[in-house]
């Protein structure tokens, strides 16, 4: 957590869910119809696609997974109805629509079961345990962020909104997003995701509440009640779903919160050498937003429990911070910002997108991910890590080959 990420003057306007999911019927209808063996990630659009194809036959994947053969002239209808698609979503890359989203079924989505972190003992609290009273002060304020407004904001054209801290245009950024992630992911045992926290000791409110307590600094080595209990949860769901997961629970802040950065990268240093399947990383924080006597409590309602809302942060390279790569992980947060929101309406704050490292240099996937505030509650943090959790391993299988 750094207050700075939460512009307030930009926080946009509190409502209980804004209603703007994207067009999915046509998405799926395209991805359906038509998924060339030969297309690379790189073609844009219905006019690449007519280049690519050669040859008296071209082939598609049906749903079947079965490969079938096409004459030109039905290849040439296929792509004029392509064509037709692509006008309705107003001229968006279409390539990318379909990218890590798959049919949903109508059947309730079930959620592992996971204990209530108020009721959780850790073996070992530490030095700084989690209080056990509670005293008061400040107002909590409940409410939910809508969609922002202002001149560093834009939407992204499959679901989500972007923070465009920089000097990039807006423009630009938003071609950028339309790209896939710069990572293959392999079907395999080992490792896919390494999750650590740089802020270890980063934690939340014991239950909903008028008021918070001021002598409390929302910090505690008890990882049953600070954010490597969010880790948890969103391992517990990546592991349902077959993908592995390292996790890495070192305390990096306490007792010194300075250099955390660089004891969190000796940490995962050792870890990514030893792991090379390893392709996404992920520092998972817990944000800071509030005012004068007032801690704010941003949360969304999803299938009738609370859930604190998330924010990704990819860093940008001024050319002074050693990451050039920058955009590979820019088109990773895009990816699952769009993912996220549409499988949770309100679920994200904008990815932000900012002049900043955080060891974001080491993968083409790595990102930080704000969970909460300090006045969202345990509960409401271990369930947006199980949505989380959902939703990317949805995303990474997809994905797989």
């Amino acid at each position: 957590m750094i207050s700075e990420y939460t512009y307030p003057e930009e926080r946009g306007e509190y409502m209980t869910r804004h209603k703007r999911r994207k067009i999915k019927g046509t998405v799926r209808c395209i991805a359906a119809l038509l998924v060339p063996v030969t297309l690379a990630s790189s073609f844009k659009g219905y006019t690449a696609l007519r280049n690519a194809l050669t040859g008296e036959y071209s082939y598609t994947i049906e749903s079947t997974g079965k490969a079938s053969a096409y004459r030109r002239e039905d290849v040439e209808e296929i792509i004029s109805r392509i064509k037709r698609e692509d006008e309705l979503l107003s001229g968006a890359d279409i390539l990318s629509e379909g990218y890590g989203y798959a049919d949903e079924s109508d059947e309730e989505r079930e959620y592992l079961r996971l204990p209530n972190p108020l009721d959780m003992r850790a073996d070992a609290p530490g030095e700084k345990p989690y209080p056990s009273e509670w005293g008061s002060g400040g107002e909590i304020m409940r409410m939910t962020y809508g969609k922002y407004s202002g001149n560093s904001f834009f939407d992204l054209e499959n679901g989500g909104q972007v923070n465009n801290r920089t000097d990039i245009p807006n423009e630009e950024l938003q071609k950028e997003s339309g790209y896939y992630p710069n990572f293959t992911v392999e079907k395999t045992d080992e490792p896919l995701v390494l999750l650590y926290h740089t802020h270890t000791t980063e934690s939340f409110e014991p239950f909903v509440r008028e008021s918070f307590d001021p002598s409390f600094n929302y910090r505690t080595t008890d990882d049953t009640k600070n954010v490597v209990m969010v880790g948890n949860a969103i391992q517990a769901e990546l592991e349902a779903q077959g993908i592995g997961v390292i996790h890495a629970v070192d305390i990096h802040d306490y007792p010194s919160y300075n250099g955390s950065y660089s004891r969190s990268r000796e940490t995962i240093l050792p870890i990514l050498e030893k792991y090379p399947s390893i392709k996404v990383v992920l520092d998972i924080h817990r944000d800071a937003i509030a005012s004068e006597n007032c801690a704010y409590q941003p949360f969304i309602e999803e299938d009738g429990r609370e859930a604190a809302q998330i924010m990704i942060i990819s860093g940008c390279d001024d050319g002074t911070l050693g990451m050039p790569n920058y955009m590979q992980n820019y088109h990773f947060a895009c990816t699952l910002q769009s993912k996220l929101e549409n499988d949770h309406e309100g679920f994200t704050r904008p990815v932000l997108f900012d002049y900043r490292h955080y060891n974001q240099d080491l993968t083409n996937g790595s990102l930080l991910i704000e969970v909460g505030s300090h006045g969202n509650t345990l509960e409401q943090a271990q369930y947006a890590g199980q949505l989380f959790g959902r939703s990317l391993g949805e995303l990474l299988n997809s994905m797989k080959r």
